[in-house]
This record gives structure tokens, sequence and C-alpha cells, in this order.
């Protein structure tokens, strides 16, 4: 049976020296033996169908092969359609009515739990909140996230230690349940 997935790569092509230029990736994954292989924006978003494998091998044999084939190592995050869309469905916040540059999604390589933000006192932040849901974390910034104090604490490393997060805003979000589900 095939399945869609979305590969997310984190930091990548937003300055510094880690470069991945989409064709490149998508031929990497072609060559990895994925089919109807895509990419979103330059920031680190691919589509691709697969019959082998599961989520969490998936994206340890990308990284693997980015690793191998770029000369360093970067962190990526799988995601099926299924996934993708029950996320974006979960949202606490109404999308609708918000900017897309308002509303973002922390992706995480496992489950978190609400005792990891145990020491961030969300009225301190207002009108900035955060929720969490299924291995993800809906941030909502009025100002945008380049402004926000609160994703600035989110994104600390004694938050994420342990997993890999990776953010995306609405604007993606939505494009990657359309992507996965066409």
């Amino acid at each position: 049976m095939t399945t869609t997935y979305a590969a997310l790569l984190r930091g990548i092509n937003v300055g510094g020296s880690r470069k991945v230029p989409m064709a490149d990736l998508r031929t990497l994954l072609a060559d990895l033996g994925h089919d109807d292989v895509r990419t979103y924006l330059q920031s680190g978003q691919a589509v691709f169908s697969s019959g082998h494998g599961n989520e969490e091998s998936l994206a340890g044999e990308i990284a693997q092969a980015i690793e191998k084939h770029f000369g360093f190592g970067v962190d990526v995050i799988v995601r099926d359609h299924a996934y993708l869309r029950a996320v974006a469905d979960a949202c606490p916040f109404p999308a609708a009515d918000l900017e897309p540059k308002q509303l973002h999604v922390t992706y995480f390589s496992a489950p978190v739990t609400p005792d990891r933000f145990a020491e961030i006192h969300q009225n301190a932040y207002l009108p900035e909140e955060f929720r969490l849901g299924d291995r993800a974390l809906y941030l909502y910034a009025p100002n945008g996230l380049g402004r926000s104090k609160l994703g600035e604490h989110l994104s600390k490393p004694r938050i994420t230690k342990g997993v890999i997060a990776t953010t995306r805003n609405w604007n993606t979000v939505v494009k990657l349940v359309e992507m996965t589900g066409a």
C-alpha cells in the first residue's frame, strides 16, 4: 500500500550555509525509491508517496541521505496526510478568522506533555497563546512569529530537549494537507 507523506526539514535555506536546493531534494527522494515527489517553497517541505517504511524510519532514511549527499545533518520529521489533516482540523484557534502569519504549528518528532511547558506563564505573553495537540503545538502570535516573545521562549533548547521541533506558518500547514491529499 502506498501512503503520501510530507517531509519537514528543520533549519535549511534560512540563512547560513545549510543550503538544500529543492531540485536536489526531489532527486534525492526519488533516488530513495519514493514516487510523486514534490516540494513546497524553499524552506524544507517535500511531499512524496512511498510503499515502504513508516514515519520514523522514513525520516531517518531521508536525514541520512541528506547528510551523505550534502555533507551536513538535517533534522527531518515525516508525517502522513491523515496526521496533517487531523492537526489542521484540531486547531484550537479560529484559523479562518486570522491572518496566516499569526498562526503557526510546531511539529514534534515525539509526543510532548504539558509538564515540558510548565515554566511558561502564558498570561505573561498575552495576547500570544499556545495550545498543545498531538505531537504538535499551536501558536497564536498576533504580530507574527518574528516578533513573538512566546515563540522565542518556546524554541529554547531546554523546552525542545530530546525532540525534533520544526515550525510552519498556517499557509504551509494548509498547503501540506492539500498536497498530501492530492
